[in-house]
């Protein structure tokens, strides 16, 4: 599967790499450091795709601040190089095959679902920062299962090959080794959604949510999970 990513061909059905989800992305992530009074010197993305995450965390976090982003896929590397400055630097290789210190922040958004060995992966990771922030698509809703639609065209068209809920994700998490620190829920589905037939189905899970946010994440789907975490020592 990690050829899709290599060859082209994951670029060839998602051109932009997602930038246009970055903006929201990031501000879930600027939330939890505010939360948290977090003010990390150093940050990591590993799979930043075309960059604009670190780009716009850029913006709100202090101009001494050091970020890095990895990237496997040529054609994400040639869009994230044109927004490198001198703070912000990007990489074309496998972060977990090169030799780094620590950082003081890492970002998992929205990848360890595309790797086959997600587990392996995971436990591969912990220990390469102080702060790790996922942010997890929760696929796998009552309504996901019944409608399988959705679930077939993600992993078809981006490449999701395996499928979260909040407790699933959240063992995943702590079976590879990290101590959830928080997580909050984000709406994915209502947020973001682009097309008429997903701003129909925004309404009933908006107002799903408002009576009990999980129990609409767990019926309704159109929820992600953004979690702070750090290694279970």
């Amino acid at each position: 599967m990690e050829n899709r990513y290599l060859s082209g061909e994951y670029a060839a059905t998602n051109p932009t790499y997602h930038v246009e989800d970055s903006a929201w992305k990031a501000q879930q992530i600027l939330a939890m450091l505010k939360k948290h009074a977090l003010h990390p010197k150093t940050v990591c993305e590993i799979g930043c795709g075309a960059g604009e995450i670190l780009k716009l965390l850029q913006e709100q976090l202090p101009a001494q601040t050091r970020l890095d982003g990895f990237e496997i896929s040529p054609q994400a590397f040639e869009l994230a190089r044109l927004r490198q400055n001198e703070q912000l630097h990007f990489h074309c290789e496998d972060f977990l095959a090169k030799d780094v210190a620590p950082f003081e922040l890492l970002l998992c958004v929205d990848v360890f679902e595309h790797v086959e060995d997600y587990m392996g992966f995971l436990r591969k990771l912990r220990g390469k920062s102080a702060y790790t922030i996922f942010h997890i698509p929760l696929d796998m809703s009552a309504q996901g299962v019944w409608r399988i639609k959705t679930i077939l065209a993600n992993r078809l068209h981006v490449g999701h090959l395996h499928y979260f809920s909040k407790d699933t994700a959240l063992l995943t998490l702590k079976d590879t080794g990290y101590k959830v620190v928080d997580w909050f829920y984000t709406a994915s589905g209502i947020d973001r959604a682009k097309s008429f037939g997903a701003r129909a189905a925004a309404l009933p899970r908006r107002l799903a949510a408002l009576i009990n946010q999980d129990f609409a994440a767990r019926v309704l789907g159109g929820y992600s999970m953004l979690v702070l975490a750090k290694a279970d020592s």
